[in-house]
């Protein structure tokens, strides 16, 4: 039985230009009618000029201070200075001659200026344009001149590379600010191509904090979000100030229905890039809600140190966070002894037993949480209520230990740049949600459609399809690109592109991407994305690209293998060679490519889902070498590109090979008769 989400259309059969789509559906929670705005909210500035007249003293904006290379306690601005500096950036911003409608860059880590310079947009009705940190200059420089960006914050340290842009980008660009200090050397050369260079202390000296403010509009769009991409040039994403407001009043209203909301006695533990909209808007519902903002130091090697010191109440975080996290904690109870780790597996066992028979997760071991699991809370700060995860399936595995040990509150969501974050999030404490990606939050519509050439059934007993999405977040289309609007709004619902298939309780699993899709020369249709997903449950690996192609008849893959699984096989089997070294072992290949088809066996693969040959890499995947997006998605075309050699060397290989065996065969035929 659907408890969770109520039909508001019926289904529609398959026509000759258009495939089956199932019924519409929207969240339990607004069963009457989508979410609406209050009268007069028209824009996100508004959250802030609120919560700074109820919360002036409250701590809003906190970093860590750096001495000797030893970070300090959190450092912090109160809801009322950061307002102040706002408005007086925002006065510069007009002095410099960025009217309302003109488009602003924001580039750098997660930092107060970062947040400053966003609000300050919105006081004066000026669309803000966040560029990833982690950004090459090609890339940075096409977002400038696609979006006409006009000024620009900019992390200090990244002007030097800035600079040898400003030839190509000063036809919009005029003015840059620093997020610290700019030398004189800098100023100069920003001059000598037309382009004003400021400090942050001397840009704020430019601005008043009466100038009177523009009108806004809940249509107006507040920000242009390039997505990282995975394929191609970066699109710009509009989003509205309905979108963004409405997103936070979902999320207010989720919270309010099935758990509990934040206050100003919150705290969030900024860690995601605030250029993905995902932080964004978890920081925008924060100042909404007046909780404090501790930023981290932007490594990760210090990311527990930063943890223990903020001891935040809220967490956001992508898979691969989650699970390193996990490991670590994991590999410390095993250090411990075998004594040690054998409680915790029986107090694990225990305590997940309970959680599955639907005891909450607070009553399931009280003493054993008093015991055992208090420790690994502790390491998290202590304090930490409610867990984010989204940007990418979060393994059912990695769910279920931070829901057992420290986080009952842990929620998997999904969501696009395209539908400003998330539009489906699990339910805190709802235990048979593991695994999904929840329920329809309250401003949104979603169908299926069919997707026959890949069989999935939007109108079958246990339904299918792409998932297809109308509402009140979505995105007012990409920037100057109507083309490909069109290819992905149709009839007023978005295309995700994500295969989705509809759980009893009206949950969500994700279990294919309709886009990476190829034909092998044989005709098999490959989702390679699900196939990825198989394969990584094997615990020999930490990530793998699967390949293949519509001139092969078989798959390959490019495979990172888990450092201690490869030196403990080779410890167990007299290799005596390096890391790297093993990772060109024909041996270890073996190893790793029959356990993979293992894992692949017993899933139910078929026969031409088998990887074939592997390639071993002893490097992570990485923003670097652009292999992966900010939230680790990988790039294919760029990961083809990179490892044309190998792939090329692994189809010759397994050719090699076959024909070996073919003949071998061949040749034993006589004496078999």
């Amino acid at each position: 039985m659907s408890v969770y989400k109520v039909k508001v259309e019926e289904a529609r059969p398959a026509t000759e230009n258009k495939p089956s789509a199932g019924p519409v559906y929207r969240s339990v929670y607004a069963k009457d009618a989508l979410i609406e705005l209050p009268e007069g909210l028209e824009s996100p500035w508004q959250f802030l000029s609120d919560s700074a007249k109820t919360f002036p003293k409250n701590n809003l904006l906190g970093r860590r201070q750096v001495v000797d290379s030893k970070a300090g306690p959190y450092v912090w601005l109160t809801y009322e200075e950061v307002y102040d500096t706002a408005l007086r950036i925002g006065s510069a911003m007009r002095s410099r001659g960025v009217e309302p409608g003109s488009r602003c860059g924001i580039y750098g880590p997660n930092c107060p200026q970062w947040i400053i310079a966003m609000e300050a947009c919105n006081s004066q009705s000026i669309p803000y344009v966040p560029l990833y940190d982690s950004l090459g200059a090609n890339a940075v420089e096409f977002i400038i001149n696609h979006a006409e960006v006009s000024i620009a914050f900019v992390q200090d340290t990244k002007i030097p590379a800035m600079l040898p842009c400003l030839p190509r980008c000063n036809t919009y660009l005029k003015t840059i600010v620093s997020f610290g200090k700019v030398s004189s050397t800098q100023k100069k050369e920003a001059e000598n191509h037309g382009v004003s260079c400021y400090s942050w202390e001397e840009f704020i000296q430019m601005g008043r904090r009466d100038s009177e403010l523009p009108p806004k509009s809940k249509h107006d769009i507040c920000t242009i979000m390039y997505t990282s991409g995975t394929t191609g040039e970066p699109k710009g994403v509009m989003l509205s100030n309905r979108a963004l407001l409405s997103e936070v009043l979902s999320m207010e209203q989720m919270m309010f229905e099935t758990d509990k909301v934040c206050t100003e006695e919150d705290s969030y533990f900024s860690f995601l890039p605030l250029a993905h909209v995902f932080d964004q808007v978890i920081e925008t519902y924060c100042i909404y809600k007046g909780c404090s903002i501790g930023f981290w130091q932007g490594d990760v090697r210090y990311l527990m140190d930063d943890l223990q010191e903020l001891k935040p109440t809220m967490f956001c975080g992508v898979p691969r966070v989650y699970e390193r996290i996990c490991n670590g904690i994991i590999d410390k109870i095993s250090a411990g002894g075998t004594l040690r780790k054998k409680l915790f597996e029986l107090a694990y066992s225990y305590k997940l037993r309970n959680m599955e028979k639907g005891i909450e997760p607070d009553k399931a071991a009280p003493f054993l949480d008093r015991l055992i699991f208090d420790k690994i809370k502790q390491g998290l700060g202590g304090r930490v209520r409610m867990m984010l995860s989204g940007a990418a399936p979060l393994p059912r595995h990695v769910e279920e230990f931070f829901r057992v040990t420290c986080c009952p509150s842990l929620s998997q969501g999904y969501g696009l740049t395209e539908t400003c974050a998330g539009c489906f999030t699990s339910i805190a404490n709802i235990f048979s949600m593991v695994g999904t990606v929840g329920v329809p939050i309250t401003t949104i519509d979603v169908r299926f459609e069919s997707v026959p050439e890949l069989g999935y059934d939007a109108l079958a007993i246990v339904p299918r399809g792409e998932i297809c999405i109308r509402g009140k977040t979505l995105f007012s289309g990409y920037y100057k690109r109507k083309d490909l609007t069109e290819e992905v709004m149709v009839d007023g619902w978005f295309h995700t592109g994500d295969i989705g298939e509809w759980q009893p309780d009206g949950s969500l699993k994700i279990i294919d991407r309709k886009k990476n899709i190829f034909k092998l020369s044989q005709g098999e249709y490959i989702a390679v994305e699900n196939i990825e997903n198989v394969y990584s449950g094997c615990p020999l690996i930490t990530s793998i690209w699967v390949y293949g192609n519509s001139f092969e008849s078989f798959l390959v893959a490019v495979v990172v293998p888990d450092r201690k699984a490869l030196e403990d096989w080779a410890a167990n089997n007299q290799e005596t060679d390096d890391f790297k070294s093993l990772c060109k072992n024909s041996k270890a290949r073996k190893y790793i490519l029959d356990e993979l088809n293992a894992t692949a066996q017993k899933q139910k693969l078929r026969g031409f889902e088998m990887i074939r040959a592997v390639h071993l890499e002893p490097l992570p995947f990485d923003m670097e070498r652009d292999l992966v997006t900010p939230t680790f998605k990988l790039k294919r075309p760029q990961l083809l590109k990179f490892y044309k050699e190998s792939i090329a060397e692994l189809y010759k290989e397994a050719k090699e090979k076959k024909f070996h065996e073919l003949r071998q065969f061949t040749e034993m035929r006589p004496y078999c008769r």
